[in-house]
């Protein structure tokens, strides 16, 4: 069975490493929990704690993860492997031409590769470093997180925005919610904003349904479908179809285990009239009735505008890369420059938070880099997902789809998720990390 080392990744330690210290391995793992646990709260840090301190704590996990990858390659725990080479060739080219020939910025410049070059390799750090118990760990924290998240989220949807639980970015009265149904907003949680929330509950979503297939359950049953009730009461209070979307995406992936696995459907099934059950008793409660009301609506409205379901999934996602490919013949070959098209580059070259470039991923990838750099940037997040997907399908048949329930959640994320967005570029490093983890105890790679 071959695995991700047909791309030259290494997934077991260089016998330097396996003479590392425990407890430098440990510091390691803790420096990882750190991260999630910054990309948890940042939000909060950044709205209610040090509202101050706003835009530096915007990239907070930067030197975390820049610290992270010098520890690991300065005691040889840290593997290279083709993705990392081709990616800090792109964006070491990608920096000189937004320098030369961009916008010349080299703040911005620099704002726009530490994406390829710090967070992206942190995936594989993660996927050396983490055991599968790690990752059933970070499932279990996710798990708890939910409870006091939507109960936050809760008190967020009926509180006007003018209240400190809605404060914005920097202790902003306007509000973080952006405009949702019926006059309520999609709240934040502890984000900065609502994508943060989507992430978070795309990743529990994932977690939930592969802690309901295990045969031997890691989870106390109560906390389980306590997290249940949690994630479906988290579709109509936070009015967002992103997390509809991934919540479906995640069941899909798991019945493709009850295909491939036929003694699973059994828990499937289970599952499913526990939740219909569930749904029942939720939808007696006031909040969950006015929640879905506003979703409805939301859905409606948003529906009419983009399209229904063509207009919402299969544009968004295959016209966007159409669409970023044909632009991109017609921008300068080596785009406007790296940066350019987050917005925080925006605002560094503008003053205010824009889509300079272009508001989807591929697009802004194109646009920044240009149509050679650009594309090739794309088809190593694309190849990597590829070989993550054919991976995480092999291990169902080895009793280990822990890491295709993680992809549920990875997929769409890692191949065109908005890495410009802090938010969102952390989750799915940590997520496609996670996934290296829970394969990596499986499989034995060839080298």
């Amino acid at each position: 069975m071959a695995s991700l080392a047909l791309t030259s990744f290494r997934t077991v330690p260089s016998p330097l490493a396996q003479s590392a210290s425990r407890a430098y391995i440990t510091q390691l793992k803790q420096g990882i929990w750190l991260y999630f646990f910054l990309l948890i709260f940042e939000g909060a840090l950044r709205k209610w704690v040090l509202p101050g301190l706003a835009t530096p704590l915007l990239i907070v996990r930067d030197p975390l993860a820049l610290w992270l990858i010098y520890r690991a390659c300065n005691r040889g725990l840290f593997a290279g492997n083709g993705y990392l080479l081709l990616s800090i060739i792109t964006s070491a080219l990608g920096f000189f031409t937004a320098l030369v020939w961009g916008h010349g910025n080299v703040v911005v410049a620099v704002y726009g590769l530490r994406i390829m070059l710090i967070h992206f390799p942190l995936i594989f750090l993660i996927g050396q470093i983490f055991s599968r118990q790690d990752v059933l760990k970070v499932g279990k924290m996710v798990l708890m997180l939910a409870l006091p998240m939507t109960l936050l989220m809760a008190v967020q949807f009926y509180s006007p925005q003018s209240a400190w639980v809605n404060r914005g970015l920097g202790g902003d009265t306007e509000g973080a919610g952006f405009s949702g149904a019926l006059g309520f907003f999609r709240p934040p949680g502890t984000f900065s904003f609502i994508t943060g929330l989507a992430s978070f509950y795309g990743l529990l979503a994932a977690y939930v349904l592969y802690f309901w297939l295990e045969e031997k359950p890691s989870v106390k049953r109560p906390l389980l479908i306590a997290a249940t009730a949690c994630l479906m009461l988290a579709i109509p209070l936070s009015i967002s179809r992103t997390v509809l979307f991934e919540t479906v995406l995640s069941v899909l992936f798991a019945l493709v285990i009850a295909a491939s696995k036929p003694k699973y459907t059994g828990k499937i099934l289970g599952a499913a009239f526990g939740t219909v059950c569930l749904l029942g008793l939720l939808s007696t409660l006031p909040v969950f009735q006015t929640g879905i009301e506003a979703f409805t609506s939301r859905f409606d409205e948003a529906s009419d505008v983009e399209g229904g379901l063509k207009g919402t999934l299969v544009d968004r996602f295959l016209g966007g890369m159409g669409s970023a490919i044909s632009e991109g013949e017609h921008l300068p070959f080596w785009g406007m420059g790296l940066g350019m098209g987050t917005n925080a580059g925006a605002k560094l070259m503008t003053g205010k938070t824009d889509f300079l470039v272009s508001e989807g991923e591929w697009g802004r990838i194109i646009g920044e880099m240009g149509l050679l750099l650009g594309l090739i940037t794309i088809f190593i997040r694309v190849h990597f997902t590829w070989k993550l997907s054919w991976q995480a399908f092999a291990l169902i048949a080895q009793g280990n789809f822990l890491p295709w329930m993680l992809l549920s959640f990875a997929f769409v994320n890692v191949i065109q998720g908005q890495w410009a967005q802090p938010t969102s570029l952390g989750f799915s490093t940590l997520v496609a990390g996670l996934i290296l983890a829970a394969s990596r105890s499986t499989i034995k790679p060839k080298l």
